[in-house]
């Protein structure tokens, strides 16, 4: 907060005037609404190089902290260039003002904001998301060697924690999953009905639901709710287990957190997630049908006759090939982001919020570059 001394409405604004050369005389009130001016000046100045140099400063008629700086930056500017400056005229408190502005000038510009560029934002962001990159490939490799020497001795897997996050993450998500894809199978048929019956071409919602449930959408939306599900609770749980110094506690005794909480996570999803989305498959493709008998008076035994002629059994495995990726996506971004908690309950939620946002976006650019891979060759 700027330090006033006598400020009345309606003053002069600060004014410099260089007298023969060698003499700066300082008029007005020196006070953060009226110094631009001779800021402005000042910052033009030619200096002098050597010799003598006076600041005259009885003109001054009401001075604070913005003048006390910008008269202060010009005593320094005369100075750099040799000169041996003396302040003159100024009042008893004003000196004091500016001593305390010379005693603490390192602290202030140390705390004055400087407003990047767009450049400068670029690069601020460019070197965050790599930082944040290499500290995720980090963590990647360290689960990859802990996987490696967990597989070559299989007495190490925690079967127990691994099948109670299969039940977890599994077992408890097939109503919520299964709801879901039933009601996608529906809006996918009902809105593609409204358009096939206009062309008498009603059998080809087969196509519509077959293809692209199996293929993009039941496993895609079996990995955003597993992400939001079961991705949200692994970040939540190792981030309270951080908080609450378990995690120092497990590596005091000579264990491993990775072994210990991610590589069970990560097995149990990966067995999940294709059997989740195999059901999904199963569901939306129910929904479908009965939307077809409905409202295109498609039987069930015309639509599965349809369906084993349109669909090729290669958008299954396709879309069942994916969701082993997904699920990896999904466990090591919760884990990971469980790991990098370092405050309290604020940065759990915090850091909750982000694995699921950052789970779904790199499935859903993963998915993104399998189709464009498999269009490459044409599959």
């Amino acid at each position: 907060m700027a330090r006033r001394s006598t400020t009345e409405s309606g003053e002069q604004p600060a004014t410099v005037t260089l007298v023969e050369g060698r003499t700066l005389r300082c008029q007005g009130a020196w006070t953060m609404p009226e110094v631009a001016r001779a800021e402005r000046v000042l910052a033009a100045m030619d200096w002098p190089t050597g010799g003598a140099f006076r600041f005259e400063g009885s003109g001054i008629a009401a001075f604070d902290t913005g003048g006390a700086v910008v008269l202060s930056r010009a005593v320094m500017d005369a100075r750099l260039r040799g000169c041996e400056v003396t302040v003159e005229g100024l009042r008893s408190e004003y000196l004091q003002l500016m001593s305390l502005v010379s005693a603490n000038w390192s602290v202030m510009m140390a705390h004055v904001a400087v407003r990047p560029d767009g450049t400068q934002l670029l690069q601020a962001l460019l070197r965050k998301s790599m930082t944040q990159a290499l500290q995720g490939l980090e963590f990647v490799g360290r689960t990859s060697t802990a996987l490696v020497r967990v597989m070559s001795s299989p007495a190490r897997i925690r079967w127990r924690s691994t099948l109670n996050s299969l039940r977890l993450d599994g077992v408890n998500a097939l109503p919520i999953t299964g709801l879901l894809t039933f009601l996608i199978g529906v809006v996918i048929a009902y809105q593609g009905a409204e358009q096939l019956r206009k062309f008498g071409t009603n059998i080809f919602i087969v196509d519509l639901v077959g293809i692209s449930l199996l293929r993009e959408i039941a496993p895609l939306i079996a990995a955003i709710l597993i992400a939001g599900r079961s991705g949200s609770a692994y970040a939540a749980q190792i981030g309270t287990m951080k908080v609450t110094e378990e995690l120092d506690a497990l590596q005091t005794f000579g264990l491993s957190p990775i072994e210990l909480l991610v590589l069970p996570r990560v097995l149990a999803l990966v067995v999940a997630l294709p059997l989740l989305t195999v059901y999904a498959d199963v569901l939306g493709v129910f929904g479908g049908m009965l939307i077809a008998s409905n409202q295109l008076n498609v039987s069930f035994t015309a639509f599965l006759t349809r369906f084993e002629e349109a669909v090729a059994l290669r958008h299954f495995l396709i879309g069942i090939g994916k969701a082993p990726f997904f699920a990896v996506i999904i466990a090591l971004v919760g884990c990971y982001q469980g790991f990098q908690i370092r405050g309290g309950v604020d940065d759990v939620g915090r850091h909750t919020t982000i694995s699921v946002v950052q789970s779904i976006f790199l499935v859903i650019i993963f998915d993104a570059l399998c189709s464009i891979l498999l269009n490459w060759w044409d599959l």
